[in-house]
């Protein structure tokens, strides 16, 4: 009897100590989905083309108290351009406990894309920024972002003798689930 007792008490504390090892990590890592409407702008030579855009993509990351990283690939399509962009983003967030608000950075490449009448895009560098608020989702292991961002390519395609620059802008909303 005292075997079963010392045994229940022993797996007891085990368990007593291992439920609350998870809730004092430092990291979350996360998987996410975005999805995002805005525009996107053209820049051949000193002229501006303006057309609407939407953008889907995934993330993923890891969340530290006050920094968030992640890797990014976005699908961007407007009426003329399509374009693959993967990106590396680092955000400096508020530690607050619902609503976080944070400001972010992101470096890559756009690639594979078609910037309208058979005119491929060149494989080019792409930066960006963000802006927005995390809404932090009580007892459930999601977050939801508000963001908004623009990403700029230089030299991203080619149209007639000129190269041509792409700035896209957006407002974004990610889910993210944490693990």
């Amino acid at each position: 009897m005292k075997l079963k007792s010392a045994s229940f008490l022993t797996a007891a504390f085990i368990a007593s100590m291992a439920a609350p090892a998870h809730a004092n990590l430092l990291f979350d890592p996360y998987i996410g989905a975005t999805a995002g409407i805005g525009g996107v702008t053209t820049f051949i030579d000193g002229d501006t083309h303006s057309d609407m855009a939407q953008s889907y993509g995934a993330v993923l990351g890891l969340d530290i108290p006050l920094v968030r990283a992640e890797i990014e690939y976005n699908y961007l399509n407007d009426k003329d351009i399509t374009a693959n962009i993967a990106m590396g983003n680092v955000y400096l967030k508020m530690p607050t406990p619902v609503v976080a608000p944070y400001i972010g950075a992101g470096v890559g490449v756009i690639f594979d894309g078609d910037a309208g009448h058979g005119t491929d895009m060149d494989s080019t560098a792409a930066y960006q920024g963000m802006l927005g608020l995390t809404f932090k989702l009580p007892v459930l292991p999601f977050k939801i972002d508000a963001e908004a961002r623009a990403l700029y390519a230089h030299n991203a395609f080619t149209a007639g003798p000129d190269d041509a620059d792409i700035l896209h802008y957006d407002v974004r909303a990610k889910l993210r689930y944490t693990f």
